[in-house]
């Protein structure tokens, strides 16, 4: 019997934050059999991550998805593939764009080939926010945006645009491969996720490790942008429910939280007051983003996947915190 209920599942990406994330939470579930892979570029084998790969249903495959012989390993016909793996982060994007784009791009096409001809049934895709960032050079979006919004490039000089990019070609590459070979796929497009292990790249820990450092005023970046923060936890629900709902099937969806958009500012005071750090705040402008609000339309998560955010930010912040203190104490992000 267990045989026939177990799920066969395949996370690229798998040490990563969501990955890692997503990982934990499928294994929870003994009938699912997971391997990750992942070419640790930027993720780390810390004691989380271990703890994980020593449950009987995970196995981690320490390689790169650019490369052919990987899918020798990978092996075939799983049940679920889920496509996490990305070149990611602002200060990677500026360093490396042509990294960017040739792994990116690369990755996801060598999957598809893989995954038509006998990877599995069904691909999810994380894309982002980022699909339509620049969009807005050209027209007025919704706030909340929608998933139907046009998709655009523009100043290709700017290595910002090399993310959007790449996931751009991402979102078009899997769309057309699989309606040709009619394979079932949905893309979901993650919004501000953030908790425990997402790094320190992310504006909430360095936020964090530079108030514990005494920065006084905290210096705050992009001030008055407008974000909505989506917690860990809930980005996995949906990207679950994603994947297995055959009414997402050749959809693309938001995944996000809408309910507490707030300034980054406000976000600062909230970090703060739940660190108990007593220091002001100096807002500076801009840091090479030209989006200054982003908060998705969840219209079409909430009916097709009935998901519903059930993280605050606050709780978010409490949880995310209580993680990070004990890093920034050891070492990690100094």
């Amino acid at each position: 019997m267990s045989e026939i209920n177990e799920r066969k599942i395949l996370i690229t990406g798998g040490a990563g934050f969501i990955g890692y994330h997503l990982a934990l939470c499928l294994s929870h579930d003994p009938a699912n059999q997971l391997v990750l892979v992942d070419n640790f570029t930027r993720a780390q084998m810390d004691q989380e991550l271990k703890s994980l790969t020593e449950r009987g249903n995970v196995r981690l495959i320490s390689a790169d998805i650019t490369d052919p012989a990987t899918y020798e390993q990978l092996g075939s016909n799983y049940d679920e593939v889920y496509h996490l793996a990305a070149i990611i982060g602002v200060q990677n994007v500026t360093d490396r764009p042509h990294e960017v784009l040739r792994v990116n791009g690369i990755a996801t096409w060598m999957l598809l080939e893989w995954f038509v001809r006998r990877g599995g049934k069904k691909l999810l895709f994380s894309s982002t926010s980022e699909a339509y960032a620049w969009t807005r050079q050209f027209h007025t979006l919704p706030v909340p945006t929608p998933e139907n919004v046009p998709l655009a490039l523009t100043d290709l000089s700017n290595p910002r645009s090399s993310y959007a990019g790449s996931k751009i070609f991402s979102e078009l590459a899997i769309t057309q491969y699989c309606s040709v070979y009619n394979k079932p796929f949905t893309i979901v497009r993650y919004h501000n996720v953030y908790g425990p292990r997402m790094g320190y790249q992310h504006v909430i820990p360095q936020l964090y490790e530079r108030a514990l450092k005494g920065q006084n005023p905290l210096i705050v970046y992009s001030a008055d942008h407008r974000r909505a923060f989506c917690y860990v936890e809930d980005a996995v629900s949906a990207t679950i429910s994603a994947m297995r709902n055959k009414s997402a099937d050749r959809q693309t969806i938001n995944i996000g939280n809408d309910q507490e958009e707030v300034t980054i500012q406000d976000l600062a005071q909230r970090l703060l007051a739940k660190a108990m750090i007593e220091v002001g705040i100096d807002p500076q402008p801009a840091a090479n983003d030209p989006i200054r609000r982003r908060c998705p339309d969840l219209s079409l998560a909430r009916e097709l996947l009935d998901y519903e955010p059930q993280i605050t930010l606050d709780r978010g912040l409490e949880l995310t915190l209580a993680w990070y203190a004990d890093r920034f104490k050891a070492g990690p992000g100094s």
